[in-house]
């Protein structure tokens, strides 16, 4: 790190837990990143902020008024702009140190594939089940830990799936893609604001202690959020010996 870095991440380097190794560890991470709307606009600018060095953003839609009462990384001015290329230059005035890439494009099977390979940690901001098994399966493919961030009306969720732990879960243990469980959307459902920023930061802390170091506690629970008591509540998650995702995968990516 330069005397400027030194200087920008001088109250993380303070922390015990992080350090100059940490710092300098996010400082070479790569992160990427689904979804640009309420989780990811708290997210990326976290991680933004944070000194993440290389943040891929996987996005297809474009910035609409409707979206500013809690897309906060988003703005008048850019409305009608793709979300991610929004996103890339909201953290560009935050902190140059930080590369961003933007993908025009939606999270297919293939590009997934190729985006998750390249990437140290995978944040799933999403909200379709579609999108979310799709980054599920490559992320246990390639054996990259998944920080995966949920928020309707005002319940919100949180978990991390890490197959680098045997024990570890993964999303289609917990919701599996047969399930037939109903797609909620803001657009008819609604979502209380400050409540996707809640979550978009946690996904954003959970992700910094993966990418640093530091290591999360969060593989195998579910943190549920009911944002009306502003009451938590921490689920454990077994891992389902019938999975068609990760019940087969053994030991190959235990952690050390």
């Amino acid at each position: 790190m330069n005397d400027a870095q030194l200087l920008r991440y001088s109250r993380h380097i303070l922390l015990d837990e992080l350090g100059i190794e940490g710092q300098e560890a996010l400082l070479s991470a790569r992160v990427l990143m689904v979804g640009a709307g309420g989780l990811g606009s708290a997210a990326g600018l976290y991680l933004g902020s944070a000194g993440v060095g290389h943040l891929t953003v996987v996005d297809h839609d474009v910035v609409d008024e409707t979206n500013l009462q809690r897309q906060v990384a988003h703005t008048l001015a850019r409305v009608g702009q793709p979300k991610a290329e929004s996103l890339r230059e909201a953290i560009a005035h935050i902190n140059p140190d930080t590369v961003v890439h933007p993908v025009l494009q939606r999270a297919d099977a293939q590009a997934l594939h190729d985006l998750v390979a390249d990437a140290d940690v995978v944040l799933d901001c999403t909200d379709n089940f579609a999108t979310r098994h799709a980054i599920n399966r490559a992320c246990f493919a390639l054996g990259k830990p998944l920080v995966s961030g949920a928020a309707i009306r005002l319940d919100g969720q949180l978990s991390v799936y890490d197959p680098r732990h045997a024990e570890s879960p993964c999303y289609a243990c917990v919701f599996p893609n047969t399930s037939g469980v109903e797609e909620t959307r803001c657009a008819t459902m609604g979502v209380f604001a400050p409540l996707v920023g809640i979550i978009g930061s946690m996904q954003a802390a959970e992700a910094l202690k993966l990418a640093s170091g530091m290591g999360s506690f969060m593989a195998g629970r579910l943190l549920m959020l009911d944002g009306r008591r502003m009451e938590w509540t921490d689920i454990r998650l077994p891992r389902q010996a019938t999975c068609p995702v990760c019940a087969n995968r053994g030991n190959a990516h235990t952690a050390m």
